[in-house]
């Protein structure tokens, strides 16, 4: 079997890039340990305004819009919702906060993302409370089962573990029965074991969320006061994130859960709280904060699609697209994520 792109991980990041290829005419074929990666576990928030600061997303204004028409796109193909907007209400938590938030307040430029509201006596908002809009959640499980289903329909799937010892390069890249122009890394945190992309500055954050059933009478809006809040159906909950960055595994722990379930009391004021499910996983976070994307150095063929962190559902659709453009089109990638801006200080060679 011979393919353009061999797309190694069935992420958010390798799926959204397989299907922006696919809908160009290439032909695609994606492998897949079919083990729970971080995309599965993550919430798939999308927050335009974040931070102590609350300074907007780099390049936000090309980003929303974007991720906006991937997931439209992709609700319409496959007849099922997986972005749903919902506004968050920040809860200021300290004096400087609330500065930030009256000079953001005051700059045109966040006007169309902020807006100050009344304190309400549901939550204990000493220092005030903010809407932010254009918020809201990727279904991102759902997504990834769809696409994993489309992929396999059209004979563009496989599920083994990729040993890296197995591809043979060359002028076509080989790898079992396959031969391929280009072999495309979408590993997630495994990326920093890649023998050819472990150069890279990785910072991976383990991250642990909950879900939980309760009965109070929430707003239906995200709830952010450091921790976030997603209600959801059936008087069900997400409540995330913990941000650690040593003991890198995928095991829940007990002290994240009693993180989280003190954070979801504080921000509901309910005390019947049941643990649903308690999920942990590994964020491909990145030394700069910027995605890693681009070709090897000495192996052009091999390209790496990686480190979106935590802002995936939000930079993927925009990235696919760039990606796309440079392979097919030979146009160049944006500077702040192509991986050439870390030759010089990583690169032994």
């Amino acid at each position: 079997m011979t393919v353009d792109f061999l797309i190694i991980g069935q992420g958010l990041a390798g799926s959204l890039l397989a299907w922006e290829l696919l809908q160009r005419g290439c032909k695609v074929l994606i492998v897949d340990n079919n083990q729970e990666n971080a995309s599965q576990v993550a919430a798939g928030l999308i927050n335009p305004v974040t931070g102590m600061r609350l300074v907007k997303a780099s390049e936000i204004d090309t980003l929303l819009p974007v991720a906006h028409r991937c997931y439209a796109e992709l609700t319409e193909y496959f007849q099922q919702p997986f972005y749903i907007e919902k506004p968050m209400l920040r809860i200021l938590r300290s004096e400087n906060e609330a500065s930030y938030l009256e000079q953001r307040l005051a700059d045109p430029n966040y006007q169309d993302y902020l807006a100050a509201i009344e304190p309400s006596g549901s939550f204990s908002a000493s220092f005030g409370l903010v809407q932010q809009k254009h918020t809201g959640y990727l279904l991102t499980q759902p997504l990834l089962t769809c696409l994993k289903s489309f992929f396999i329909a059209n004979d563009c799937y496989r599920t083994t573990v990729v040993d890296y010892a197995d591809i043979e390069l060359g002028a076509m890249q080989s790898w079992q029965n396959i031969t391929a122009k280009h072999i495309v890394f979408c590993e997630g945190f495994q990326g920093a074991n890649n023998p050819w992309f472990s150069w890279l500055p990785f910072k991976p954050v383990k991250g642990e969320i909950l879900t939980l059933s309760h009965q109070a009478a929430l707003p239906d809006k995200i709830l952010n006061n450091g921790h976030w809040l997603i209600p959801t159906t059936n008087r069900l909950i997400r409540v995330g994130a913990t941000f650690v960055r040593d003991n890198l595994n995928t095991l829940p722990t007990e002290q994240g859960k009693n993180e989280l379930l003190a954070a979801a009391r504080t921000l509901t004021s309910e005390t019947s709280i049941d643990v649903i499910d308690h999920k942990a996983n590994i964020r491909p976070c990145t030394a700069d904060r910027k995605p890693f994307i681009g070709r090897h150095p000495e192996y052009p063929q091999l390209i790496i699609f990686n480190g979106f962190g935590a802002k995936g559902s939000l930079q993927i659709p925009w990235h696919s697209q760039q990606l796309a453009e440079h392979l097919l089109a030979s146009h160049a990638l944006p500077h702040s994520c192509d991986i050439k801006r870390h030759e010089n200080t990583h690169y032994a060679g």
